[in-house]
């Protein structure tokens, strides 16, 4: 008797939920190349034909793991954000979140600027972005008012100071800096990027 090969079912619990956890193991252990919507419907259990029904593609894929992302990174600032406290510390917080966030997720943080800077890329994604930032936007502008930084575009003065996290994040993930003394040196950061290295 000739045994019929099992199909795989076309329904999941929540397929989409389990298509990007699947993509974002895929993306840390071994890089976007290796990412294929047949493979993680093999993985997840399912006929290679239902993650078309939440992606149309492995691009429509990276978008949604990028916009995860970028979701993910906003709440984490938020939890770690505290309005009462004084500027620099408040500053020092968000910066270690950030930091923080960049360390245990630094395939995904690759992916999230790539896709940031795609000239495709989709409102929804780009007002991902946007309230990624706003806070330390929101941070600098009070600051400003209250005469404590520089006058000048609170966004430029913002993207300086992402530029200078995210090299401290890119020599992280190179080995360059060690995860815990990146993290143990936001505070030291922080004060030198608001203060200066002149003596005082």
């Amino acid at each position: 008797m000739v045994r019929m090969p099992e199909s795989r079912p076309y329904h999941h619990g929540d397929l989409r939920a389990a298509l990007l956890a699947g993509a974002e193991r895929t993306l840390r252990e071994k890089g976007p190349a290796a990412l294929s919507l047949r493979e993680l419907a093999r993985e997840t259990g399912v006929s290679h034909a239902a993650p078309g029904r939440h992606f149309k593609d492995k691009q429509a894929l990276l978008d949604a793991l990028a916009l995860a992302g970028f979701e993910r990174l906003t709440e984490a600032m938020a939890t770690a954000d505290d309005p009462a406290l004084p500027f620099e510390e408040r500053l020092t917080r968000l910066a270690r979140a950030y930091l923080g966030f960049t360390i245990e997720n630094s395939a995904l943080l690759e992916l999230m600027y790539t896709r940031k800077h795609d000239p495709d890329v989709s409102q929804q994604l780009a007002a991902a972005v946007e309230r990624s930032i706003e806070p330390i936007v929101r941070l600098f502008e009070g600051a400003q008012e209250r005469g404590e930084i520089v006058a000048g575009d609170p966004e430029h003065i913002t993207l300086l100071a992402g530029a200078t996290l995210h090299g401290v994040a890119a020599f992280t993930a190179n080995g360059s800096l060690p995860p815990q003394a990146a993290l143990g040196g936001i505070g030291e950061l922080v004060h030198h990027l608001l203060h200066g290295l002149r003596p005082r």
